[in-house]
């Protein structure tokens, strides 16, 4: 048995409707089992050999269900003995409703054919699926009885949503309200009811937050409630604008940040800089200078031997003060990125850590302790992998491997403001 369509009160009205038949004496037992709780098709199983349990009061029961052939043996057990203990008559149904069977996650192909089939296996079983829109041969088998339940019209969505109370309005009668409520859902439903609030529960929720926007003018004391028509008019602006009704989540901001980005582009919001946090910036524009210099030179760059801080060099370049080239070398950020040893990025990692730490302890006054950026390094580099910032080389292998080959995945123009956003000038750690 079948339901089309969806949120026009299926579930409500097939276990009301089995409710109702249990208390008027019918011969009958029923479970339903919602498939959206489920995560897998072994969950689903096992739930519903326990709501089955629960329904005819069994308590030897399996508490695993591994597969549909152990599923049926256990299900027919269940309830054969307990039609033969409790002598039941042979008219004696047991009704198995699966809500939302479509959407059930990670089910076996075989999922659906077997259940519709399980009437054929066991006595006295019925089964019942309450769907969406199941594609065609899905129970491969024909002749399937079923039930259309087809969408509300405009007139019935707007006589279920007049029946209940509109949220009050300080200073209005309750009387004024509902008749101004049940004249406000009609053009509610004209406006989003064909795109973006086609079902019931979203028709609901577009009234109830378009609600208090179409009462402001009454409560600012420039309309009356008997005044449709320019209430209308003044929330024209509201009823035609679908992102109303989208969910989401508003975080407070300081008044400085909210002039800060109002003041820059709006883009700024989309760079890694704003993103990513400062051990995966650090790591990334690391990666970039392994990249793109070479190993001979990590010694002049990047060594602290003689110095707790590197100093700034202001732009190395490969060539001397002697006789000039005959050929111009293109620069190696122009060129495409070269493969690096992991433990080779974490070395480079370092001594970018300390000029960072150098830069914000002469800006701010303070100084930050190693611990602080030495963080979850491992987090960091899975996140750029994760993001395709960083490409491991090769198959294969740990990613922690130290001795694994990596390649930067982004540009100079991507990994210059980077360097910026934190104070290190990318240009001063090049050599070409």
């Amino acid at each position: 048995m079948r339901r089309i369509r969806h949120d026009v009160g299926k579930s409500v009205v097939t276990e009301a409707l089995l409710e109702r038949m249990v208390e008027d004496g019918a011969e009958l037992s029923y479970a339903v089992v919602n498939s959206v709780e489920c995560i897998t098709g072994r969950h689903l199983l096992e739930t519903t050999i326990n709501k089955v349990a629960e329904s005819l009061h069994r308590e030897d029961v399996a508490r695993r269900c591994e597969n549909l052939s152990q599923f049926s043996v256990e299900l027919a057990r269940m309830i054969t003995s307990y039609a033969r203990e409790t002598e039941r008559p042979a008219s004696w149904r047991f009704v198995l409703v699966f809500d939302a069977i479509d959407r059930q996650r990670d089910s076996p192909p075989t999922l659906l054919p077997a259940l519709a089939r399980l009437s054929e296996i066991i006595p006295n079983l019925t089964i019942v699926f309450i769907m969406t829109c199941p594609p065609a041969g899905t129970f491969r088998t024909s002749a399937i009885p079923h039930v259309h339940f087809p969408n509300y019209s405009r007139n019935e969505f707007i006589e279920i949503i007049s029946a209940s109370s509109p949220p009050p309005i300080p200073g209005l009668a309750t009387d004024a309200a509902l008749d101004l409520w049940s004249r406000f859902v009609g053009p509610v439903y004209d406006s989003l009811g064909k795109a973006a609030a086609r079902t019931l529960p979203a028709l609901r929720q577009a009234c109830i937050t378009l609600w208090p926007r179409f009462t402001a003018p009454i409560l600012a004391g420039t309309h009356g409630p008997r005044e449709l028509t320019r209430l209308l008019v003044a929330a024209r602006t509201y009823l035609q604008d679908e992102r109303l009704l989208a969910p989401g989540i508003i975080t407070a901001q300081a008044p400085s940040a909210i002039r800060s980005t109002a003041a820059t582009d709006p883009q700024q919001t989309t760079e890694l800089s704003a993103l990513l946090p400062t051990t995966a910036r650090l790591l990334l524009v690391a990666a970039y200078m392994a990249s793109h210099n070479a190993t001979k030179h990590d010694l002049v760059l990047f060594s602290t031997h003689y110095h707790g801080r590197r100093r700034r060099r202001g732009g190395l370049s490969g060539g001397t003060g002697g006789r000039p080239n005959k050929h111009r070398k293109i620069a190696r950020r122009l060129l495409g990125a070269h493969a690096f040893v992991f433990e080779r990025m974490l070395s480079i990692y370092i001594a970018l850590r300390k000029e960072w730490e150098a830069d914000w302890d002469r800006e701010t006054g303070r100084a930050i302790s190693g611990a602080t950026l030495a963080g979850d390094v491992a987090m960091a580099v899975a996140t750029l992998s994760s993001l395709r910032l960083l490409v491991r080389v090769g198959g294969g292998g740990d990613p922690t491997d130290r001795s694994g080959r990596w390649r930067v995945n982004v540009g100079w123009d991507v990994i210059r403001p980077l360097g910026r956003s934190m104070g290190v000038e990318v240009e001063d750690w090049l050599i070409d």
